[in-house]
């Protein structure tokens, strides 16, 4: 029992100084799904080779998908006339990066990693997307419109059909937006990952406590043979970004260069063996093959320059998160906004168990069959 609490209270430690800035993030995901229209994604990626494709990239960096969670959005965009190289440069940079993980990279890591983590995010996603229109380009431009749900997204009042958007704006006021943009944040969002943040820092957990830290700087200092292996270890495994986040910095403490944790960071959120049938299906096999090899080849690319960039600056990491404080937010914020988030984690991982129990006793028709 007393490891258990050792581990908990590890993870407690991460979790309160990563508090704020996931509060934030989710917050402002929230807002982001409430006002960035659907129809304004759409139209920026069905048109042009190479334009449709940077604007592919630049706009899945801010989104909060994971990497099972942007297939959908990728195949909607993909019905609605974006080409491939849009759809996969959508699908690189949407999982690799988002405002939560970008917040919490910033609160975790240092701000180096918080800019060169998307930046990372968005030039893979960009080659990738334009080796894709190179060597499977198809002219989707001809008479091709994009499709999309013009519906109300507050509360489903109309369908968008006979309601133009400047009648559909005076139905709710500003009030009623903002809380259905907290709504879905904290309540759909956030039950959404807060399954793989719990699992997330309780590796880190784990980590700090157990892992010897003069094997992971032996063995993870850095180098190519190192990046290849947490490229190994990142390209089969199923995290999103934000929970690969203190598992990084768990690896880091305890003596992984930064350019090995961030192979793991663009790897691990982006790919996952179950969503492989998935992106066959959108991409084509080929297509596949160079969203995989694009990954890993700038994956590796980046580990290595960003190893160098941290020796070239004469920045520790290791050393500056052991002796990071949290000096910029008062205490009382970390802890209100760390058991704010746990509370809400704790109902919705209660409430997954309970329904998963009620599913074994009492199983559907289709669970039966």
């Amino acid at each position: 029992m007393n490891v258990i609490g050792q581990i908990l209270q590890a993870s407690w430690e991460l979790f309160l100084e990563a508090a704020p800035y996931l509060f934030l993030g989710i917050l402002v995901a929230g807002l982001m799904y409430l006002f960035l229209a659907p129809e304004t994604i759409a139209r920026h990626l069905y048109k042009g080779r190479i334009r449709s494709v940077f604007k592919a990239a630049l706009l899945g960096i801010p989104l909060p998908l994971c990497s099972c969670g942007v297939l959908p959005a990728a195949a909607s965009l993909r019905k609605q006339g974006a080409n491939k190289g849009a759809t996969a440069a959508f699908l690189i940079s949407t999982p690799e990066s988002g405002v939560d993980s970008i917040a919490i990279t910033y609160a975790l890591l240092d701000p180096l990693m918080t800019l060169i983590r998307p930046l990372a995010a968005f030039i893979t996603a960009f080659a990738a997307g334009i080796m894709e229109n190179v060597f499977d380009w198809e002219d989707r431009e001809k008479g091709l419109l994009p499709v999309v749900d013009p519906g109300c997204r507050v509360d489903g009042c109309c369908d968008g059909q006979d309601c133009p958007p400047e009648e559909h704006n005076k139905h709710h006021t500003l009030v009623e937006k903002l809380w259905k943009a907290i709504s879905y944040g904290f309540f759909d969002l956030y039950r959404e990952l807060s399954g793989w943040i719990f699992a997330g820092f309780l590796v880190a957990g784990v980590i700090t406590l157990w892992l010897p830290q003069d094997l992971t700087s032996r063995y993870l200092g850095g180098g190519f043979i190192t990046m290849l292996f947490m490229l190994a270890a990142g390209i089969p495994t199923y995290i999103c970004a934000t929970a690969s986040t203190p598992v990084a910095a768990a690896l880091i403490l305890k003596g992984m260069s930064p350019g090995a944790a961030l192979v793991f960071l663009l790897a691990g959120p982006a790919t996952n063996i179950a969503s492989l049938t998935v992106l066959t299906r959108v991409l084509g096999r080929r297509g596949v093959v160079i969203y995989l090899g694009s990954i890993a080849t700038f994956a590796v690319l980046f580990g290595l320059a960003t190893d160098w960039l941290y020796g070239f600056l004469g920045i520790s990491l290791q050393t500056k998160l052991a002796t990071a404080t949290n000096e910029m937010l008062p205490g009382w914020l970390h802890l209100g906004l760390a058991l704010l988030l746990a509370i809400l984690m704790l109902a919705f991982l209660i409430r997954g168990v309970v329904s998963f129990l009620k599913g074994k006793i009492n199983p559907t028709p289709q669970q039966q069959s």
